[in-house]
């Protein structure tokens, strides 16, 4: 029976946990219970994957409804999982677990309150991809982003109170606008509620005109893409992530900066897909702005956290691209490239931190040859590195694979630059790679490491990082397990696109 509500749960218990911990729980015991906070929405996000029925076309898995007392507002609590939600969901469990993880070990001051705003966040996530309800969908996105500005502003390390303020313009920018796409899209169509899935029933019906769509969408493509810092929309990102505490910039940069080209492939492309082919083009150019423009950009950089900031914002251009192609295998592209950038962003913010426990810098210019003392660190960095360019074998090949071939089959030319970006990305996730690890130690660092001996990863370190790992593993070698669903929610929601733009094309 609890199974039934296993979506509630994932979302309630670290609600739940963050209210005790809050309400001057001791620390000893708020520690232990912000193990369960974290832990059980990632089991629960496993058990999903695993048990995720086959066939299920456009329906959603685990569905449940609860009355929120706004019902005659058409506004109720659906949880469930489709193709397009399964993985994200996954993503959002798995970042959430091992972000936790490292925050518990992580010694911050005033830690349980940090660790309360995290579970907040990490509520607020799962939430998120379960919400089959609109209006729920953009609550919890709200729930999650609160925590962001609070956390940046008090823990968050240089600048750390202009980027906040930076951070709360954009981004609440970026939701206003897409909340008034949202309110347009449901006022428009006349349904009974601001469920997806009567929605779309609805405008499968009776479809938008061309000039509602091509305003909607323009709405939601410019608010959701600030919010996943499209460029030129992009500079909050680099000095937020900068800026923020490490799991904060895990959980934001890998779960919640996903939440726009989420809502743009399970909203908007479906609901409004005349008014994505009218903004195609604009699209394109401004992805591949993310992939060349903040591509050389990244390669100007001599800190490696923000190597890693901007290569995150460079590699969202790949995802917008996907979604810019309005087809069945650019959207699924897109969400396999979000899920492998989520969690090799994560895991390289995680290391990043590491490396500074060590060195006491981010400057690449002050580091060199820490492979010869931290071998595991190195280890994994490289393979985080390798994860970043697009290895075979790694999660984020797959998704890079599918969006270069939707890109070809739109725009040839897109898919030259897009490709060029594989280059742009060996040569700055390589050098900085190369500073940091292997060559002479710099003057600086042989100093420090006569006071402060350099050890390797810690197993609390490990732990967290092994779960990124292994996930990126797992989806490179095994993507089926979760494209096949992907495959089967997006070829029974994407004709329906697909006929719309084939009629006007005949007109």
């Amino acid at each position: 029976m609890m199974l039934d509500h296993m979506l509630l749960l994932a979302i309630g218990v670290p609600l739940a946990v963050a209210a005790l911990i809050f309400s001057g729980m001791p620390k000893r015991h708020s520690v232990k219970l912000a193990y369960l906070g974290f832990g059980l929405p990632a089991l629960i996000a496993l058990y999903a994957w695993v048990s995720f029925p086959g066939n299920l076309g456009d329906r959603y898995a685990f569905l449940a409804s609860y009355d929120t007392g706004l019902s005659a507002l058409g506004i109720k609590l659906t949880l469930g999982l489709n193709g397009i939600s399964l993985p994200m969901f996954v993503l959002a469990g798995v970042v959430g677990l091992a972000a936790g993880l490292y925050a518990i070990q992580s010694g911050a001051e005033r830690l349980k309150i940090y660790l309360a705003l995290l579970l907040v966040m990490h509520s607020g996530l799962m939430g998120m991809f379960a919400s089959v309800d609109v209006f729920f969908l953009y609550f919890f996105h709200e729930l999650a982003l609160i925590p962001t500005f609070i956390m940046v502003g008090i823990w968050g390390g240089r600048d750390r109170n202009y980027a906040a303020m930076k951070m709360t313009i954009y981004l609440t920018l970026g939701a206003m606008l897409s909340l008034i796409g949202l309110i347009a899209v449901y006022v428009q169509s006349d349904a009974g509620g601001f469920s997806l899935i009567e929605l779309r029933q609805t405008i499968q019906t009776a479809p938008f005109s061309a000039t509602v769509q091509k305003y909607g969408f323009g709405l939601l493509m410019f608010g959701f893409g600030i919010l996943v810092s499209l460029w030129p929309f992009h500079t909050w990102a680099p000095l937020g992530y900068g800026a923020a505490p490490s799991s904060a910039a895990m959980l934001h940069a890998g779960v919640l900066k996903k939440f726009g080209l989420y809502g743009l492939i399970q909203v908007a492309l479906p609901l409004l897909p005349l008014g994505a082919m009218h903004w195609s083009g604009w699209l394109t150019v401004l992805a591949l702005g993310n992939i060349l423009v903040v591509g050389f950009v990244t390669m100007a950089q001599r800190d490696l956290k923000q190597v890693i900031s901007y290569g995150s914002v460079m590699h969202m251009g790949y995802a917008f691209l996907g979604v810019a192609c309005v087809s069945t295998i650019g959207a699924g592209g897109a969400i396999l490239m979000m899920l492998a950038h989520g969690l090799s962003v994560a895991l390289s913010f995680l290391l990043a931190t590491s490396i500074h426990h060590r060195t006491q810098t981010f400057d690449l210019n002050e580091m060199g040859g820490l492979a010869q003392k931290a071998p595991v660190l190195a280890a994994y960095f490289v393979a985080a590195t390798m994860a970043t360019i697009g290895l075979p074998g790694m999660a984020n090949f797959w998704g890079e694979l599918t969006i270069f071939v939707a890109v070809w089959k739109f725009s040839p030319w897109a898919a030259v630059g897009a490709v060029s970006g594989v280059l742009i990305t060996a040569i700055f996730a390589l050098r900085a790679t190369a500073k940091v690890f292997f060559g002479p130690q710099s003057d600086a660092l042989a100093k420090s490491s006569t006071f402060v001996p350099i050890v390797d990863l810690r197993w609390s370190e490990r732990v967290p990082a092994l779960i990124l790992l292994a996930m990126l593993l797992l989806v490179g070698f095994w993507p089926k397990s979760l494209s096949t669903h992907l495959n089967g929610t997006l070829e029974a929601i994407y004709p329906a696109v697909e006929s719309q733009l084939a009629a006007v094309a005949q007109k």
